[in-house]
């Protein structure tokens, strides 16, 4: 039997596969313009690697979620995520995802989500936000975190990401270093975050999930901004997918 995890992102799709015991397996792809085709390729994965989707356990979380028509059943991702993170970290936390489109907070309690907080529709603070400024600065999402370490602070003060970039474009052009506008890049989203966790409340430890876990730079500069040591994990991304997986064994 295998218990598998669907995440289906905005941006990325990530699959976590469990046997009795251990987890077996954890992929990514894109979601691209379609969550339906992008479940179809994931059960064509699933298949090569002689997963038997009729004799296994699925549950599908996440923004497309309700397009993965082999699932069993669909969980939200604020269960899914708390349930990952736990496994993970082995600890109640409090647990920071940054998604694609939005970023959440979520208190665990017992290993249990007692809590959790998400910020408004808009696309600043998440990670569509810094990839969208990282293409304007023609530079990859690490390798702007590693130029904002050794950049000024600035503020980049448009709460619409359209006037952000715009904002970008115009320090570009006055001559501004692109290390302090990567900085100033990272301020912004830190300093959303700051203001969300701060209106939601936090616990002494913090864990941080979703694709911005594997940008080092950026997890030490959101420790800066919010005082705190922010954990991770390789494995952080998975979070909602290993959640999901490991639900699936109770259904």
């Amino acid at each position: 039997m295998h218990y598998i995890g669907i995440d289906i992102g905005s941006t990325a799709a990530k699959v976590s596969v469990f046997n009795d015991i251990d987890l077996m397996e954890n992929f990514t792809m894109p979601t691209g313009w379609s969550s339906i085709e992008t479940s179809k390729e994931i059960k064509e994965r699933l298949e090569k690697s002689n997963i038997e989707i009729d004799k296994s356990k699925v549950i599908a979380t996440g923004y497309g979620r309700i397009s993965v028509p082999y699932a069993d059943k669909t969980i939200t991702e604020i269960t899914c995520h708390g349930k990952g993170t736990h496994y993970l970290l082995g600890k109640d936390c409090t647990v920071i995802d940054i998604g694609g489109q939005d970023t959440k907070i979520i208190t665990l309690e017992k290993g249990k989500v007692s809590n959790f907080t998400m910020n408004d529709k808009c696309a600043a603070g998440t990670g569509r936000f810094l990839e969208l400024m990282a293409n304007t600065l023609g530079v990859s999402i690490d390798e702007l975190g590693r130029m904002a370490l050794s950049g000024e602070d600035i503020n980049i003060t448009s709460m619409c990401t359209v006037f952000a970039e715009s904002e970008v474009i115009s320090l570009i052009g006055s001559g501004t270093k692109r290390e302090s506008i990567a900085r100033g890049i990272v301020n912004s989203i830190t300093g959303r975050v700051y203001a969300l966790l701060h209106k939601h409340g936090a616990t002494d430890t913090v864990f941080l999930t979703g694709g911005l876990c594997e940008v080092e730079s950026f997890t030490h500069l959101l420790s800066e901004k919010l005082g705190v040591k922010v954990q991770t994990s390789p494995l952080a991304r998975y979070a909602g997918s290993i959640g999901a997986a490991l639900l699936s064994k109770d259904i």
